[in-house]
This record gives C-alpha cells, sequence and structure tokens, in this order.
C-alpha cells in the first residue's frame, strides 16, 4: 500500500523506475509494461483470497441496497438518497477497483501498466473520498433534524441533493490535483495496488499528504464524532420523559455510534497512520507485507456501510426481508423517513423564572419506535406546533417535543 521497493519486469529492460511507475513501453500495455510484486506467492494468494471475498460481498450488498431502493417507494426519501450515494461510490470501488488489484494479485504482477495505474489511483481515491464524506454529511443531517425545532419537509430533496453534490466536488477537489502535478499517482505497498505516491520525499508530495490527511480524513472524522455526539446527549437529556423506553434508545444509539465509530477508524485509521509513516518515516520503515494490510482494510469499507448505515436500519432491513419472501413490508414507524420530523406534543415543564417561552423543551430521538410510545398529553392538552401558543392564563407548560427516526 504505502511503501515498496516494487520490482519492475519489462520486455525491453528499464534502467530506472521513478516514484510513480517505469515509464517503460512493455508490448501490449500502452504506456507501460507488466510490473511484478514483491510478495511470495502465498502472499499473493492470501491477498487474492481477502480482495476476492471483500470485492465480492461489496458488489452484493450494495447491489441489494440500490434493488431495494428501487424496488419500495417508502425507501425513497431524501436521507436515504444519500445513503444510496455511499452505496454508489463502494459499488464503484467493487467494479472499478477491486478487480485489477484481485487480477494483479492473482498473477503477482500489475496488469495493466502506467496509464491504468494513474486511472485506478485517481478512481479508487475518488470513490474512498466521497464515501467518507457522505458519512460526515449523514451525521450532519441527523445533527441537525434533532437541532432544527420546525417539521422538515420529507419531500424536500434540495439539501441533500446539496450535500451529495458537495461530496463528489470536494472529493474531485483533492483527487484531481496529482494529476495536475501536485503529487502524484503510482505503485503502492508490494506493486498489486496503485494509490497517491506516498514515498516521494519531496515538498510537493508532503504538502499534498498533509492536506489529504487533514481534510479527508481527519475533518469528516472529527464531524461524524462530534454529530453523533451531540444526538446521544441530547437522548440522555430527555431520559425523564419515559426512563424505560429512554433507557432502551440511549442504548441502542450509543452501540450504533461506537460501531460507526470503530469501523471508520478500523478501515481508514491504519491507511493514513501508514501513509504518513511511509512519507516521514526513514526509506524501509515500512514493508510491503505491512503496507498491504492497511491498503485491504480500507477496502473492507464496502462490505461494512452497507451493513452498518443501511441493514442495521429498521425501514431497509423490513423491506429486505420483504423482497427475499415476495410480500409487503410491515408497516410501522420504522417505515418512515429517517430523515422526516414530527412534531409531537409530550408532557411539558413549567418554564420559570427570565426563559422566554418559546424556549425549546424537549428533543426526543426516537429509534423506530411507535409513537404510541411516546408520553401522551391528558385530555386538557392540545398538541401544538407554535409553543408560543402553547401557554395560557393558567401558566400551563409549553409543551414541544421534536421527533427524529434514528433508524440507521
Amino acid at each position: 500500500m504505502i511503501v515498496s521497493n516494487v520490482t519492475v519486469s519489462l520486455s525491453g529492460g528499464c534502467a530506472g523506475v521513478n516514484s510513480a511507475l517505469c515509464a517503460g513501453a512493455g508490448e501490449g500495455h500502452p504506456g507501460g509494461g507488466s510490473y511484478r510484486t514483491t510478495l511470495t506467492p502465498t502472499g499473493n494468494l492470501v491477498v487474492a483470497v481477502c480482495l476476492g471475498f471483500i470485492g465480492t460481498l461489496g458488489l452484493l450488498n450494495n447491489l441489494l441496497v440500490l434493488v431495494l431502493f428501487c424496488r419500495f417507494k417508502m425507501l425513497r426519501s431524501p436521507i436515504n438518497l444519500l445513503l444510496i450515494n455511499i452505496s454508489i461510490s463502494d459499488l464503484l470501488v467493487c467494479v472499478l477497483g477491486t478487480p485489477f488489484s484481485f487480477a494483479a494479485s492473482t498473477q503477482g504482477r500489475w496488469l495493466i501498466g502506467e496509464g491504468g495505474c494513474v486511472w485506478y489511483g485517481f478512481a479508487n481515491s475518488l470513490f474512498g473520498i466521497v464515501s467518507l464524506i457522505s458519512l460526515a454529511i449523514l451525521s450532519y443531517e441527523r445533527y441537525s433534524t434533532m437541532m432544527v425545532p420546525t417539521e422538515a419537509d420529507s419531500s424536500n430533496y434540495r439539501k441533500i441533493s446539496l450535500g451529495i453534490t458537495l461530496s463528489w466536488v470536494y472529493s474531485l477537489i483533492w483527487t484531481v490535483p496529482p494529476l495536475l502535478g501536485w503529487s502524484q499517482y503510482g505503485p503502492e505497498g508490494p506493486g498489486t495496488t496503485c494509490s497517491v505516491d506516498w514515498k516521494a520525499k519531496t515538498a510537493n508530495n508532503i504538502s499534498y499528504i498533509i492536506c489529504l490527511f487533514v481534510f479527508c480524513l481527519i475533518i469528516p472524522f472529527l464531524v461524524i464524532v462530534f454529530c453523533y455526539g451531540k444526538l446521544l446527549c441530547t437522548i440522555r437529556q430527555v431520559s425523564g420523559i419515559n426512563p424505560s423506553t429512554s433507557r432502551k434508545r440511549e442504548q441502542r444509539v450509543l452501540f450504533m455510534v461506537v460501531v460507526m465509530v470503530i469501523c471508520y477508524l478500523l478501515c481508514w485509521l491504519p491507511y493514513g497512520i501508514m501513509a504518513l509513516m511511509a512519507t516521514f518515516g526513514p526509506p524501509g520503515l515500512v514493508t510491503p507485507e505491512a503496507s498491504i494490510i492497511p491498503s485491504v482494510l480500507a477496502k473492507t469499507s464496502t462490505v461494512i456501510n452497507p451493513v452498518i448505515y443501511v441493514f442495521m436500519n429498521k425501514q431497509f432491513y423490513r423491506c429486505c426481508q420483504a423482497l427475499l419472501r415476495c410480500e409487503t413490508p410491515r408497516r410501522g414507524s420504522s417505515i418512515k423517513s429517517s430523515s422526516k420530523v414530527a412534531t409531537k406534543a409530550v408532557r411539558g415543564v413549567t418554564v420559570n423564572g427570565p426563559r422566554r417561552t418559546n424556549d425549546l423543551l424537549y428533543m426526543v430521538a426516537s429509534l423506530g419506535q411507535p409513537a404510541a410510545t411516546l408520553p401522551q398529553l391528558g385530555p386538557s392538552f392540545e398538541p401544538t406546533n407554535d409553543i408560543t401558543k402553547a401557554l395560557s392564563s393558567e401558566n400551563k407548560p409549553a409543551v414541544v417535543s421534536l421527533v427524529a427516526h434514528f433508524d440507521g
């Protein structure tokens, strides 16, 4: 993945190897030759098996997500469109990236030449960053849904469409520069994959790698941790409304957040650390055998993302069951859009002191629970979306709640 002493085998020989690929003209490979790996046959076999397993599962999982989205109209909500964007980027990695590294591992050499290596490095970097930025946008969308005390329009795709466009534009901003001279794409690890040239220790290359690490790995991670952390804190604040139900919701959200963060770090942090070690460490610090492990781990995100963000989502899970059983999915509150916000009235509290009467009192994250589980108002209370009208001359409490579905 990160650094390597790539053995280059060209039919016409090659006097030197640059930081990308040897510019030889091997027969059958315009612009490049056949480049042999430094791994042993056993090592290549292990990598090939792992890549084959990851590519197959990733392809099937993400294809199933797209089939469910097309098959069931109830899934076509704004936030689910963002999940589809993640699945599409992961699917493109499985189709346009993994097969070439798999073939290279089975043959023990890079098969599609220098131009193919540059294309592979660009495409996989593009799709990988799109996926990471989409995960950060997804966490921010859930956070903003919780924090804005207004009823969201579940048919409004404008904000999510802007988020999807941003993910692709942002990714292009950071993946096109190596094509224009700010760093470059070349072979990584044992020579069976290609990516940014981590090992070149020029100021040009180091500055790009630092920016890539900060803006495409650290910042998305911090956004995810902040947004889901605030969401979890919000749920804890309303635990007094219905202690038993809130405790279950809190535990489920906590479990989801922990799984999301751990999987994000497991897939991408080793890759980032190895890249920094190869860039700033002494030559030979990262061996080809060790460097291939983070590269494979990064590709496992194409399998893990659909499981965490889609199949752990109740509405997708029920639709998946319905598809396999050829029946209509069971309807429930979790079938509703996970980004849809319903303003529900819950038992309020009296606002005392200088606090304004239109303060937001409660924000409840509903994890697919039926609305009936929410505390109900007595007959003397009327639900209202205007909390300024919730007070009467009898000093009745202001009543409001923001219910955000968090199915995935």
